[in-house]
């Protein structure tokens, strides 16, 4: 069950849609917003991941204070335990980001990264804080991180202007690996049926290397709701050995009213 937690907030990230542009538009999501998924591996009630939205400053710039975690529950704690935070810290103003903070330990796999992202310099730098080693990397255009790409995207990009069938991708960087691109197919819409009642969400199929984790190029599938808020409501994806799936499960703290279909 090694990358169930990340794998969370790497689709998370890749809500990317067509541009409305404007970096001054209004934010979808404000501070308090608060999302918890339930993730099931097979059988198993696996864990729960929650990402919580707080305000905050970086050298006087106003920044959005993201935190994500995950832990293992229950009986699959017994097998595979895991403890996994990111945080982002990402400008109010534009969603660059100023800040990230991978710290995980999966099963005794553990990383702790912390990633200062210099705008003016235009160049990020990676403290490997296990490792005691440092990475620079220089800044691309739209660079973001795992959580930030998420929030920039909710706010700057319509999925309204999305042709059914057309890929695009996002440029990040979130561990020493370096920069890389995702792409992302956007697949129409389809109504799930949640806790909740029925939603009605945009469906994405994220374009992944297959290989020791997943099991094919196209074994993801996002869903996002089609209101005002844009957040995850279904993640799927095939896995070398078996699957995984992440549902919402609570949510608290929303900008707009989360719109359910009534039959």
């Amino acid at each position: 069950m090694k990358k169930i937690y990340i794998l969370l907030f790497i689709l998370a990230a890749q809500l990317i849609t067509a541009q409305n542009g404007g970096d001054t538009k209004e934010s979808v999501f404000k501070p308090g917003e608060w999302l918890k998924f339930r993730m099931h591996y097979g059988i198993l009630n696996a864990s729960y991941a929650t990402l919580h939205v707080k305000s905050d400053k970086i050298e006087g710039v106003p920044v959005y204070h993201v935190v994500g975690k995950g832990k293992t529950t229950g009986f699959a704690s017994i097998f595979f335990k895991v403890d996994d935070t990111y945080e982002s810290y990402f400008a109010k103003k534009d969603g660059r980001p100023y800040k990230f903070i991978r710290k995980i330990d999966e099963g005794g796999y553990k990383k702790d990264y912390e990633i200062d992202f210099d705008h003016e310099k235009e160049k990020a730098v990676l403290n490997d804080k296990k490792n005691k080693k440092k990475y620079n990397f220089e800044l691309q255009d739209s660079i973001q991180d795992l959580l930030s790409a998420f929030y920039y995207l909710r706010n700057n990009y319509n999925p309204k202007d999305l042709v059914k069938g057309e890929a695009v991708q996002l440029k990040m960087l979130y561990d020493d690996d370096g920069i890389f691109n995702f792409k992302l197919k956007y697949l129409g819409t389809e109504v799930l049926k949640t806790k909740f009642g029925k939603v009605e969400c945009y469906k994405f199929r994220p374009l992944v290397q297959s290989g020791r984790v997943f099991k094919e190029k196209e074994s993801l599938s996002l869903w996002v709701s089609t209101d005002d808020n844009r957040i995850p409501i279904r993640i799927k994806a095939d896995l070398a050995v078996g699957s995984i799936k992440a549902d919402l499960d609570a949510y608290n703290g929303l900008k707009h009213q989360f719109k359910l279909i009534m039959d």
